[in-house]
């Protein structure tokens, strides 16, 4: 028998999980043209598995996934009996061809528009990901029940299973040998991901136990996004071919630093001419680039329900983990919500274009699209109001006493899901760019996920959440 070959087609939903259809290879010029069926209500199904209930669109409606051919991606085969893949990154559309109102690629798309039409500015952006590399020796439920449950049996003991990598002593943070203990992964997933289009900068190994990072090169604004979506694909493909998982879950043991994906982001004229630097203001941050950067920290509250989108999200959004400790911007601290990378002199660089911010609020339970959506609008409000340059934290927040730690906004991200959804809430401006449509099934997939992490502790929200992202 001759296996047939299939491209998915698939889209990035509300909850960051890649869901879609595969068609025969052969017929995918049809597709490409019409595309393919799919159902409102799919962007009502939550990260856990089962459709929020109530939601929005209940069982009516049609809209079709339209095949975008420039994030056309392949992976050949292996010699180890693992097929080929083959995907494409898809728009949601209604049965006319017109965007669906609740797509995430449209909600980009109309961000980068507006900044287009009324600053003349272009985003170029990158994502950066942190994940966890793990033993595949538990499996996954085939079926995720509605609820979590409070208690699940975990893997055999040591002595009824041969050892995994998850039984070694984790070697030291940032090391030449976190990354040699898990050979061939690193130079395969690297050949992946360029193989697939996506330009990968770096690999290195990060803080925490079998954590790694994977930032990308700088791109356009729905480019970058889309490159996120599809790096995430990419490596927990390689990782599922040497039989381990790669886990994005934002925070995977509360005693431990967290997974983000810190998104860069630099604003150009319609030349490529950059528009964030200026030598004679404080940080090198032009007028205009101050006041798009204190757009995104006055709301930055609400943002969080779109960038920090889990129920175990939170909790790594805290003074001292190394994430977005305080809500203000600053040179080269990583606590800071907002930082502005150093400017590197050797070699000649030019400063103008090496100058960008870097949100790092975000984690890989937030849509990609609708994160960097929310982020372009809000640093657009900030140009459209003028506000003020916001003050550089240079120190660690640690140092600060109660009048600066308010100032520089410690601690002011919201430490729960909760939180953040009654900020988003509370936000007329932000709940505004998403239309009533999309926020009501945001809310109903958030709120959906709320009430089935009730009552479960941190450490078994973080185990349940591993397993999806």
């Amino acid at each position: 028998m001759t296996p047939a070959e299939l491209v998915a087609l698939v889209c990035c939903d509300l909850g960051s999980i890649v869901r879609g259809r595969s068609v025969l290879a052969s017929e995918l010029d049809e597709h490409v043209r019409a595309g393919i069926g799919w159902v409102p209500a799919n962007n009502a199904l939550t990260p856990l598995g089962p459709v929020a209930d109530p939601n929005p669109f209940g069982s009516t409606g049609d809209l079709r996934l339209l095949p975008d051919l420039d994030t056309r991606t392949v992976l050949a085969a292996d010699d180890n009996g693992h097929s080929r893949l083959e995907l494409i990154l898809c728009d949601i559309v209604e049965l006319n061809g017109r965007p669906w109102e609740c797509c995430p690629r449209s909600f980009l798309r109309n961000a980068l528009g507006a900044l287009e039409q009324e600053l003349g500015a272009y985003v170029r952006a990158s994502f950066e990901h942190e994940f966890q590399l793990l033993a595949n020796a538990a499996p996954i439920p085939p079926e995720r029940p509605p609820e979590l449950p409070t208690a699940r049996p975990g893997p055999p003991a040591l002595a009824d299973r041969p050892p995994t990598l998850a039984d070694r002593p984790p070697a030291l943070p940032f090391t030449l040998d976190a990354q040699r203990r898990v050979e061939p992964f690193p130079e395969e997933v690297m050949g992946a991901l360029l193989e697939a289009g996506v330009q990968p900068e770096r690999f290195f190994a990060e803080y925490a136990p079998r954590q790694f990072e994977i930032p990308l090169a700088a791109s356009d604004g729905l480019t970058s996004a889309d490159r996120s979506v599809l790096a995430r694909i990419v490596v927990a493909e390689v990782a599922r071919r040497r039989g381990l998982r790669a886990s994005f879950v934002p925070l995977l043991d509360p005693e431990q630093a967290g997974n983000g994906v810190h998104i860069h982001l630099s604003l150009v004229d319609a030349d490529g001419a950059p528009l964030l630097y200026d030598a004679e203001r404080p940080g090198c941050l032009s007028e205009l680039g101050s006041s798009f950067a204190a757009g995104i920290l006055a709301h930055a509250r609400a943002l969080s329900a779109l960038s920090a989108a889990s129920p175990v999200s939170g909790a790594r959004l805290q003074p001292h983990r190394w994430s977005a400790g305080a809500v203000c911007l600053a040179q080269q601290n990583r606590e800071a919500l907002l930082r502005i990378p150093p400017l590197v002199e050797i070699g000649g660089t030019d400063p103008a274009g090496q100058l960008h911010l870097e949100y790092r609020a975000a984690d890989a339970a937030a849509n990609p699209y609708l994160a960097l959506g929310a982020i372009v609008r809000a640093g657009l409000e900030g140009v459209r109001a003028r506000l003020a340059p916001p003050p550089l934290l240079e120190c660690d927040p640690a140092e600060l006493d109660a009048e600066q730690t308010e100032r520089f906004g410690v601690g002011a991200l919201p430490s729960t899901l909760e939180e953040a959804l009654s900020a988003l809430a509370a936000d007329d401006t932000v709940r505004g760019w998403m239309t009533p449509l999309l926020y009501d099934a945001y809310r109903c997939v958030k709120r959906a996920e709320l009430d089935a992490a009730a009552g479960v502790d941190l450490q078994e929200l973080c185990r349940r959440y591993a397993h999806i992202y």
